[in-house]
């Protein structure tokens, strides 16, 4: 089986060693380090240890990630909302708590698996070894629509397109606060948070990132809806930027706060607009709220 190899020097002392990892592979969960630790797949210093190993600093450690065989890759019968489909894309309108690609640890169970389904041809589609098709991603939790690749030729075209920023991309989002003025731009770049490397954070040495709101509505207990357009693509950048200016995510656990009337994230991928690469038409898609995010809505109204 071939196997990902990572090394890491320990800066500090004194962390467990599965959360020590964790914090510095975001690609990989901690249940799943913990599985790898059990696995002898990690050492420390050559040496296999547990999952509480209190590390030294200049201490070594080898993690070794089993990788997974594209071929081996899954369809499965997962309902899919299918927007539009031509010879080149499909466009989908994803559900919260869809991861959109394999990866290690979570290696069924995502939007890819489902496309396959559909059309098993996506494997062999381009893009990563995970990710047949895949041209843009959204976290889990969030809602909306993703655009999926069916062939090498559209892939690179539609990558081509988010590349230079001629993609428009709106989400609705609901965060905390009365947020003023009821427009605005938020310049600030985005890297990596030093101390967590699953999260990202505001940085000097980041990379640019440019986000532009409009309010649509005021609600009770100190609540705007807004309408957001991503003017850069970054991990994460709606949700750390809206809580670095004070107006955090509702139900963001990771960023915003929590929210007593919703189970995730208000966040949802509401309009897209790019240029089909079959006849050079520009189409556009739109996605209206689901119906937990209508609901969560209501109970502030």
């Amino acid at each position: 089986m071939v196997e990902e190899i990572h090394e890491l020097m320990v800066e500090g002392a004194g962390e467990r060693l599965d959360k020590y990892i964790a914090s510095k592979l975001s690609s990989v969960s901690r249940s799943f380090i913990q599985k790898l630790i059990d696995d002898n797949k990690v050492t420390v210093n050559n040496r296999p240890e547990k999952a509480g190993f209190k590390l030294s600093a200049g201490d070594r450690i080898i993690i070794s990630i089993p990788q997974i065989d594209t071929t081996a890759l899954k369809a499965e019968p997962i309902p899919l909302e299918i927007l539009y489909e031509d010879d080149d894309l499909l466009v989908i309108d994803k559900p919260a708590g869809l991861t959109v690609h394999p990866a290690p640890g979570h290696p069924e169970h995502t939007l890819v698996n489902a496309v396959l389904s559909h059309f098993p041809q996506l494997a062999e589609s381009g893009g990563e070894r995970l990710r047949p098709g895949i041209v843009h991603r959204l976290d889990k939790d969030t809602s909306g629509l993703v655009v999926v690749a069916k062939n090498r030729e559209a892939l690179a075209n539609l990558s081509g397109q988010f590349k230079s920023r001629s993609v428009t991309k709106i989400y609705l989002t609901l965060v905390k606060g009365y947020l003023k003025p009821e427009s605005g731009l938020i310049e600030a770049s985005l890297g990596r948070d030093r101390g967590n490397r699953k999260r990202m954070a505001i940085t000097e040495n980041g990379k640019e990132a440019r986000t532009r709101y409009r309010v649509l509505k005021y609600y009770q207990d100190g609540y705007t809806l807004l309408e957001v357009t991503l003017e850069t693509g970054r991990t994460h950048q709606i949700r750390v930027h809206l809580a670095a200016i004070g107006f955090p995510v509702a139900g963001d656990i990771t960023y915003g706060v929590k929210a007593p009337f919703l189970s995730r994230q208000f966040l949802h991928a509401h309009r897209i607009e790019f240029i089909l690469p079959s006849t050079g038409e520009t189409v556009a898609f739109q996605s209206e709220l689901p119906p937990d995010l209508k609901q969560a809505l209501e109970q502030i109204a």
